[in-house]
C-alpha cells in the first residue's frame, strides 16, 4: 500500500471516534401536548434527551401505555459497545501501519457485520419495548403496539414518531467508505505492478 492509502486507512479508523462525540441515533416524538417535541439521543454508551427532562417525559408516556421505563443501565450493549468501537479504532490503526490489502478488506467486512448486528439489535430493542406492554396500563388500545420506526416516520396514537441516524453513525459510514476506497485503489496499484512485472 502507498503512503496515502495508509493515511486514508488511519482516517477511516479514527473517524469511528465520532461515535464518542455525537449520538448514533435519534428518535423524535411530537404531539399536541408536546408541541416542541421530545428527542431521545442514543449514544454508543448512554441514552439522553434534547433536554434534562426529556427521558423523564418519555418514561411518563411509557407508564401510561404500559411500556418499560427507559434507563441506560438496562442495556448491556451500552456497556459493551465502547470497547467494540475502541477495538475497531486500534485494529484499523494497526492495519494502516501494516499496509496489507487483505487486512483492509477483513477490517471493512468485520465493521460492516458489526454495524448490521447493531442495527438488528436496535430493531429487536424497539420491538421488545413496543410490544411487551403492561396489561394494567392506564391506556389500553386492543391490538395496539407502540414500536417506533427503525428508520423513518410512523403514527403512534396522537404522536408522530421519527427515527433517524445521527452524526455518530456518520463515523461508521465514513470508515466503511474510506476503507473500501483504500482496498479498491491499493488493488488497482497492485494490478499495475503485476502487469509491469509480466511485461518486464
Amino acid at each position: 500500500m502507498k503512503a496515502y492509502h495508509k493515511v486514508l486507512m488511519l482516517i477511516a479508523s479514527l473517524s469511528l471516534g465520532l461515535l464518542f462525540l455525537f449520538p448514533m441515533w435519534k428518535i423524535y416524538l411530537k404531539a399536541p401536548q408536546y408541541p416542541e417535541g421530545l428527542e431521545m439521543h442514543i449514544w454508543v454508551n448512554q441514552i439522553a434527551g434534547n433536554s434534562d427532562g426529556a427521558i423523564q417525559n418519555f418514561n411518563i408516556l411509557n407508564h401510561y401505555i404500559g411500556m418499560e421505563p427507559i434507563h441506560a443501565d438496562s442495556f448491556a450493549e451500552l456497556r459493551i459497545m465502547p470497547y467494540i468501537v475502541i477495538f475497531f479504532i486500534v485494529a484499523g490503526i494497526v492495519v494502516a501501519l501494516l499496509g496489507k490489502r487483505k487486512l483492509v478488506l477483513g477490517w471493512t467486512v468485520l465493521l460492516m457485520v458489526a454495524g448490521a448486528a447493531g442495527i438488528l439489535d436496535f430493531y429487536l430493542w424497539l420491538n421488545k419495548f413496543g410490544t411487551n406492554l403492561d396489561p394494567s396500563a392506564p391506556i389500553k388500545v386492543p391490538g395496539m403496539t407502540y414500536v417506533p420506526p427503525l428508520l423513518g416516520s410512523k403514527q403512534l396514537l396522537n404522536f408522530d414518531a421519527l427515527s433517524l441516524p445521527a452524526l455518530g453513525s456518520l463515523g461508521i459510514g465514513l470508515a466503511i467508505l474510506l476503507a473500501g476506497l483504500v482496498y479498491y485503489f491499493s488493488r488497482s496499484t497492485a494490478q499495475v505492478k503485476t502487469a509491469e512485472k509480466v511485461t518486464a
